[in-house]
């Protein structure tokens, strides 16, 4: 049986093990904190990082946060990965879910790391591999050294399979928890999705957050209970469903599309940030309750 009918099969055996979490959100819920492209990138109190890595490479990273952050957010953007983060805070590339509404988690008292990718290397088919896992592990470490708060990785669409790879490889004292957003779950360009990023060796908390408008054919919202019971050991796992969005791209896995959440960012960036706010580990939970 191949990998996409064991993933249809599961999603019949995963209402029996997976909380699910039903939330409907409007196009009017709210707008991202500047139109991508409109304007200077940069938002008060934005840092700028050179983090030294194991591999002996340095990885450039965007760092904001509140004043007193009850939390961080290691922030991974899908497509290829390159935000284009110059020296001075500018974006070359801000249309990303994660990039665009670094402030809307501002603003919810989160701090956000983004990574940029590698000497602006193409990511696509290197993050479900052991060192893009070390890579999310020094980024978790450098987080720790800024806030003595939890840590949560995000990741969305192409990044959800680095956040997947993450959460799978970092210790459970290290890590408050995972949010895989529009999940690559299918087998497309990048030739590698959520399913290889060992789910079974995730142990922390995870939120998996699905769009039914979402019209990506590597990320179909159907394929979210699959994922989450595929987190078998997780210590709490629930899918989020949201509604809504704009089309402004051509494209259905672009990021100005529902698959973006563009148009209902302000209500998703709330529905997650609830989680975050009431998340705890805990024992393993696979009941269901309606």
């Amino acid at each position: 049986m191949n990998r996409i009918m064991q993933c249809l099969v599961s999603v019949v055996m995963a209402l029996a093990l997976v909380e699910m979490v039903y939330a409907h959100s409007s196009v009017a819920g709210g707008a991202s904190d500047h139109a991508p492209g409109s304007g200077p990138s940069a938002i008060p109190n934005e840092q700028v990082f050179d983090l030294p890595l194991r591999s002996g490479e340095q990885q450039r990273v965007l760092y904001v946060a509140p004043d007193h952050p009850k939390a961080v957010i290691v922030m991974l953007p899908g497509g290829a990965g390159n935000v284009g983060i110059e020296r001075h805070g500018n974006l070359r590339h801000d249309d990303n879910f994660v990039v665009r509404t670094r402030s809307l988690w501002v603003n919810r008292g989160y701090a956000v790391l983004i990574p940029d990718a590698l000497d602006g290397d193409n990511l696509r088919g290197l993050r479900s591999s052991p060192e893009y896992a070390a890579l999310v592990e020094d980024l978790v470490a450098f987080v720790h050294t800024k806030s003595v708060g939890r840590v949560f990785l995000l990741g969305t669409s192409q990044g959800s399979i680095a956040a997947m790879n993450g959460a799978a490889h970092l210790a459970a004292d290290q890590l408050a928890g995972v949010v895989l957003t529009e999940s690559v779950s299918r087998l497309g360009g990048s030739h590698e999705t959520v399913f290889q990023a060992h789910p079974q060796d995730v142990r922390v908390p995870a939120l998996v957050v699905a769009n039914r408008d979402d019209h990506c054919d590597v990320a179909p919202p159907g394929d979210a209970p699959c994922i989450a019971s595929a987190m078998s050991h997780a210590a709490s796992v629930r899918v989020l469903y949201v509604t809504g969005g704009i089309d402004r791209s051509h494209k259905a896995c672009g990021s100005l599309t529902p698959h973006g959440y563009y148009g209902i960012e302000a209500q998703v960036v709330g529905d997650i940030a609830d989680w975050m706010d009431r998340v705890r580990p805990g024992p393993a939970l696979h009941a269901v309750q309606r």
